[in-house]
């Protein structure tokens, strides 16, 4: 008898714990997982409730409409993106099929019409639904830039960001290749099998070595780091060489000779800030980048920059320490953070929160709260700033960059040839870079662009901005 008690007791005991396991588990997924499913773009209640009212209206920055809203039921709604391919990335889209992305889910709640979550909304039968029309969104964007932009990339891979230094405003932003987001469910399964992966937002997600364009953040922590290094002679006689089997060449083994430090920036010498980066040492140069946002989240309205990458090397790993003061080695940038690089120098050494949304509008078209700039802090001191922006006033002129120059504006940049891993099964050419910014007395535009293995010397990337100059000044 005691033993049968005592086998009841274990069995109650068993199933006690297992009551609490379940109780546990049941809790934990109602405290943690319940808002996932709430808010998931696949929860179909969500999208029934926001159904219930036409999406607001997102703008350009002169209140010209990029998206277009219609009922086609009661239940049921089309949006429609007017400027197709050009803005996709950088408005993302909406699909009950496919979800959210872009603006439109960052704001979803807004250009559903209420400042409650959308889950809030769904809990309260009571709340009448007073708005028709959601709220709208007034972007940072240039029209006219953002075309000219997506025009002057052609059917090359690769990105164009273009910043008001002063106030971090993105006025455009491309990504290509692209894609139709009014024809989704149509180009659905060719957009996710295409290799070159149209949805990826290479603007602010695409990381690639910087090359060439990284000797800004070299030249900026070698002006606040080495004493006197602004009229230093330098001796480059083509190869910086670290051991029997590892050397550093500049492009086409090119020997500049005795150069100071100017010419070694203007004509991008490997052997100098390669020198340079040696120099320095990875902790003071890791410092500087890491003042440019590497390696950290960067505050942002309306979008989500992924992280810029500087690595930690050893003191005895010259030829790594050389190769990341040229932006290769490990060295891995977004077309973004090197706008901000470009805007920064521009802004005397401040850098800006960049910013794509800097308007929220009643459905009537009321201002319900405006975005304003944010500083991120000073990078650098006024006095390099004004160094950097004559350097890079420099290389347009005199140096690499003369693809940039556009008539009756005086333009400041760099030029950046990247070598790059590409497919294993076919030789592939560098990656074209080039970062800056004009006018130089007072820059109002700064740009950066990426071409996809768009050859040596940056003359492509170049080009580019000075379409994007010559249409936004002129």
């Amino acid at each position: 008898m005691n033993d049968f008690v005592i086998n009841i007791k274990k069995v109650m005991m068993v199933f006690l714990i297992l009551f609490i396991a379940l109780i546990s588990y049941l809790t934990y997924n109602y405290v943690f997982n319940s808002p996932k499913a709430l808010t998931s773009t696949f929860n179909q209640r969500l999208w029934a409730e926001r159904n219930k009212v036409l999406r607001g209206t997102i703008y350009d920055k002169d209140m010209k409409a990029l998206t277009k809203s219609t009922k086609t039921s009661d239940i049921s709604q089309k949006e429609q993106y007017l400027q197709g391919e050009i803005f996709a990335h950088a408005i993302g889209y909406m699909d009950p099929v496919y979800g959210l992305s872009g603006l439109e889910k960052k704001y979803d709640s807004q250009l559903m019409g209420s400042e409650d979550s959308v889950v809030s909304k769904l809990f309260d039968f009571n709340k009448k639904e007073e708005e028709k029309v959601g709220n709208g969104l007034r972007t940072t964007l240039d029209s006219n830039l953002q075309k000219v932009a997506y025009k002057a990339l052609g059917n090359n891979r690769g990105a164009v960001v273009a910043i008001n230094p002063k106030t971090g405003e993105i006025l455009a932003m491309v990504s290509k290749p692209s894609y139709d987001p009014n024809n989704l469910e149509a180009s659905w399964k060719g957009i996710v099998a295409n290799k070159d992966m149209p949805l990826l937002n290479r603007a602010v997600s695409g990381l690639y070595p910087p090359g060439s364009v990284f000797k800004t953040i070299t030249a900026v922590s070698a002006l606040e780091n080495i004493p006197g290094v602004a009229s230093k002679s330098f001796e480059d006689n083509g190869k910086l060489v670290f051991n029997q089997s590892t050397s550093l060449q500049n492009y086409d083994g090119e020997v500049m000779g005795n150069i100071n430090f100017r010419s070694a920036f203007l004509h991008s010498s490997n052997v100098v800030f390669g020198s340079l980066g040696i120099e320095l040492g990875n902790s003071a140069l890791k410092e500087t980048a890491e003042k440019f946002n590497f390696n950290k989240d960067t505050p942002a309205s309306g979008l989500t920059i992924e992280n810029s990458i500087f690595p930690s090397y050893k003191s005895n790993e010259k030829g790594n320490i050389a190769q990341s003061a040229i932006g290769q080695a490990e060295v891995l940038v977004t077309p973004m953070e090197m706008a901000l690089v470009a805007s920064t120098v521009a802004n005397n050494g401040i850098m800006m929160q960049p910013m794509l949304v800097k308007e929220i509008l009643s459905s009537k078209g009321k201002s319900l709260e405006k975005i304003e700039p944010k500083e991120l802090g000073e990078v650098m001191s006024t006095e390099t700033a004004s160094t950097m922006k004559d350097l890079m006033k420099g290389v347009v002129a005199e140096g690499t960059g003369f693809n940039a120059a556009v008539d009756g504006i005086t333009v400041s940049g760099k030029t950046g040839t990247a070598d790059h891993k590409g497919d294993a099964s076919k030789q592939v050419g560098p990656h074209s870079w080039f970062i800056g910014f004009a006018p130089y007395d007072n820059p109002t535009i700064a740009i950066a662009v990426i071409v996809e293995e768009g050859g040596v010397g940056g003359k492509l990337a170049a080009g580019i901005t000075k379409d994007m100059i010559g249409a936004y000044l002129k």
